[in-house]
């Protein structure tokens, strides 16, 4: 018996505002929203959703949207804490490329190119059952493709500003793809900043990192607090490829990103770590499925959250080895830190395994601060508060370790230092 279900305000303003256009992302959108009309919003009966029901959360209509920037662009633009560390810049206001407030990059070992003034199709893999992937490609309207031309080591960080500047009820869809040939090397930033309105914002990031390469991505999400931000980060690994993956996360009322990590060849690492800071009644779920699909690979997952009001963290990490994938070692963490009796952290920590011959492992953690660490520092003339902020400090200062760039590693503790100072 099919059981029919009503269409909430958001869907329906999905639904009804489709467009696939007549450029070359046409077809792509169709293929999108055939697959989110099948699924709609994902609600807590499904197992991967059980903590973060979009049907409830997002309320009201969103209709998608693009352009119209209002309020100070400028102003926002300014606040990216990565601006001084990037040697290139792609902003987007309100889901639409920004040519005057860009900056190319100046070597030619890279090819950039906004989605929207692409003259032909470029390499956008194959539609997942998963709605925030459906729903990005019904709705996209600009992004970038970046390529990182083989054998090239590309020194300069190339930094995507995201903004939301409209005071709209809006959705705002962006699309990245990132490839990275044989052998090439480069650091991407990813920033993505709101005003005061309430909006979705739904990106997604397909990145192909091919043989003997490596791409390092730092992620900043610091949207509205009025904002949703719904993410997907889909990466493929060749053989001997690098990945080194973080991402920090202040903004929005809530949060779901998504990480799918693929291992295509052997030999190949992966390194996914990040931290929330979160007050008030912030909600943040990350979801990270790693495929060891062949074997000899290496992932490791950190995530440190920090947690106080009413603020619920959730992490969701799921390594998957395949039964030809030997020698795969896979380790996965996550630590809650709960600074008032009314946080909430979940942690859903999986492997599953079909090989013999593997090391794998993982763990979760949740606790407020240790006393005798608080006495320890106390007991040498510090203030409570000075000491409670060192001890909150170098526990999420961990999950900066395994950047590489250590300007970014200064801005990092500074994000956190100000996090901190602002409670």
């Amino acid at each position: 018996m099919v059981v029919a279900t009503q269409k909430t305000a958001a869907e329906s303003a999905y639904l009804e505002g489709f467009d696939a256009g007549a450029d070359w992302l046409a077809n792509e959108r169709q293929k999108g929203f055939d697959a989110f009309a099948v699924t709609g919003l994902p609600h807590r009966r499904l197992e991967d959703w059980k903590w973060t029901d979009l049907r409830q959360l997002i309320g009201k209509a969103y209709p998608p949207a693009r352009g119209g920037a209002s309020g100070d662009v400028d102003a926002l633009l300014a606040n990216s804490p990565l601006r001084d560390i990037a040697r290139a810049r792609l902003v987007f206001v309100n889901g639409e490329y920004d040519a005057s407030r860009s900056q190319a990059p100046a070597s030619g070992d890279v090819e950039v190119t906004a989605l929207s003034t692409a003259t032909s199709a470029l390499p956008i893999g194959e539609t997942e059952a998963d709605p925030i992937d459906g729903l990005n490609r019904a709705y996209v309207t600009d992004g970038a493709f970046i390529r990182i031309k083989a054998g090239s080591n590309v020194d300069a960080p190339l930094e995507l500003v995201f903004i939301a500047s409209s005071s709209t009820e809006a959705t705002f869809t962006t699309r990245n793809v990132i490839v990275v040939e044989e052998g090439a090397s480069a650091t991407l930033f990813e920033t993505y900043l709101g005003g005061d309105g309430a909006y979705v914002s739904n990106a997604v990031t397909e990145a192909n990192v091919a043989k003997g390469a490596r791409l390092d991505r730092v992620k900043l999400q610091m949207e509205a607090l009025a904002a949703y931000h719904l993410s997907n980060l889909k990466a493929d690994l060749g053989e001997q490829a690098k990945l080194q993956d973080y991402t920090l996360t202040t903004g929005a009322k809530a949060t779901r990103q998504q990480g799918f990590i693929t291992f295509n060849g052997k030999h190949a690492d992966a390194d996914v770590s990040g931290a929330y800071l979160l007050n008030e009644k912030q909600h943040v779920d990350t979801r990270l499925v790693v495929d060891h699909a062949v074997s000899h690979c290496t992932s490791r997952e950190l995530f440190k959250c920090v947690m106080d009001d009413d603020a619920r963290g959730i992490f969701q990490g799921k390594v998957i080895v395949r039964q030809d994938a030997q020698k795969t070692d896979g380790k996965q963490s996550s630590h809650g830190l709960l600074l008032s009796p009314r946080a909430e952290f979940d942690a859903k920590p999986e492997l599953e395994i079909y090989a013999d011959d593997v090391v794998c492992g993982h763990g979760a953690t949740s606790g407020d601060l240790d006393d005798n660490l608080l006495f320890y520092l106390r007991a040498r003339g510090i203030p409570e508060s000075k000491a409670k902020s060192m001890l909150i400090a170098a526990f999420v200062a961990e999950s900066f370790d395994d950047v590489a760039n250590d300007a970014v590693r200064v801005v990092l503790n500074d994000l956190a230092d100000g996090w901190l100072a602002a409670r």
